[in-house]
C-alpha cells in the first residue's frame, strides 16, 4: 500500500565505512523533497570516517562503533543491533558499509535491511568487483541495491544500473561512473519502500514492487535510460 502524503516520514539508520557519497545523495534527496524520509541516525564502524563528517555537518546524530574493539564479530552485531533498534528505524542502509554482518544483526532487521553493492550481482559480490570486471573483459559494469540475508551481497536484488565499460577505462574510472548510478538507484529504492511499494518475497528470493514480482535482476536501469517509476 503506497503510503498517504500526509503520513509521517519513514525512520531510517544508515551504515556506513567511507567518505559518505551515497548518504550524500540520500540527504539531497530528502533536502529536495524526493525522500520522504527522516534519517534518525548515521553509524560507522570507522571513527575516522568522512561520513560521519557529513552526518555531524547536516545535523544528525553520528556514532562511531570501532570493530577494532571487539574480539568476535558477533559481540560488535550484537552491539551494533542494540543501537540500530534503539533508533526504532523501519528501515536500515547500507550505503558503503564494508564490514561482513552476521545472523545476530541480518536476521532481526530481514526485510528491513537493504545493501548497495558496486556491481551487476551475482557477479563479482565481495571485494575489487571494479577491476574484476576489467580482468574479465566485460562490456558493461554497475551497481546492484538488494535486500540482506546471510549470504554475503546474495540477498533478493531490488534494482540494478549499468554502465558500459570504455576501452580506456581503468579501475577507478569505472567506479567513478558507477558512484553516479549508486547515487541514483540508492535513493529510488529508499523512496520505493519508504511509499510502501517495495517488499522482500523471502521464500521466492525475489522482490514484490507495486505487487508485482520483479525479475530476478529486480528493476534494470541502464545508464541514460527512461527513468524507473
Amino acid at each position: 500500500m503506497i503510503k498517504h502524503a500526509d503520513a509521517a516520514p519513514c525512520r531510517v539508520v544508515v551504515l556506513l565505512s567511507g567518505e559518505g557519497s551515497n548518504l550524500q545523495a540520500i540527504l539531497d534527496a530528502v533536502e529536495t523533497g524526493q525522500l520522504p524520509i527522516q534519517v534518525n541516525a548515521v553509524i560507522s564502524n570507522r571513527p575516522e570516517s568522512k561520513g560521519l563528517e557529513r552526518a555531524r555537518r547536516a545535523g544528525l546524530r553520528d556514532i562511531a562503533l570501532d570493530h577494532q574493539d571487539f574480539e568476535r564479530r558477533e559481540d560488535f552485531d550484537s552491539q551494533l543491533k542494540a543501537i540500530v533498534e534503539a533508533e526504532s528505524p523501519q528501515l536500515v542502509v547500507l550505503a558503503g558499509f564494508l564490514r561482513i554482518l552476521t545472523p545476530v544483526f541480518v536476521d532481526h532487521f530481514a526485510g528491513r535491511l537493504i545493501n548497495l553493492h558496486p556491481s551487476l550481482l551475482p557477479k563479482y559480490p565481495g571485494l575489487h568487483p571494479h577491476q574484476q570486471a576489467l580482468d574479465a573483459g566485460d562490456s558493461n559494469h554497475g551497481c546492484t541495491v538488494h535486500f540482506v540475508d546471510e549470504v554475503l551481497d546474495g540477498g533478493p536484488r531490488i534494482i540494478q544500473a549499468s554502465v558500459p565499460i570504455l576501452p580506456a577505462d581503468n579501475a577507478d574510472t569505472l567506479a567513478t561512473r558507477v558512484r553516479n548510478q549508486e547515487h541514483l538507484i540508492l535513493p529510488l529504492a529508499i523512496r520505493w519502500y519508504a511509499e510502501g511499494r517495495l517488499k522482500m518475497a523471502r521464500q521466492q528470493h525475489r522482490v514484490l514492487l507495486d505487487g508485482e514480482m520483479l525479475p530476478s535482476t529486480g528493476f534494470c536501469y541502464k545508464e541514460g535510460g527512461t527513468s524507473p517509476p
